[in-house]
């Protein structure tokens, strides 16, 4: 058991990585110029669509981290 919810963490590890990449390039590749009708750049939009979903990830890799150490403490 222990070993599946490592390998969870892993992938959720991954995942915050990936996010929080997405996100940067998206910085990165802020264009002013491009404003929609509410007047946000897509960039923006893109922006936060990836910090929410790092902030989504870093949660799954928390509950999975406190798991692992509720299980290992218990089998001791």
């Amino acid at each position: 058991m222990n070993y599946v919810l490592i390998i969870l963490i892993l992938v959720a590890v991954g995942a915050v990585v990936y996010a929080l990449a997405r996100g940067l390039i998206a910085f990165a590749n802020m264009k002013p110029d491009d404003v929609d009708a509410e007047g946000v750049t897509a960039s923006h939009k893109k922006q936060n669509e990836m910090m929410f979903a790092r902030v989504k990830y870093q949660a799954i890799a928390i509950v999975l981290v406190a798991l692992l150490i509720l299980i290992a403490g218990g089998q001791s």
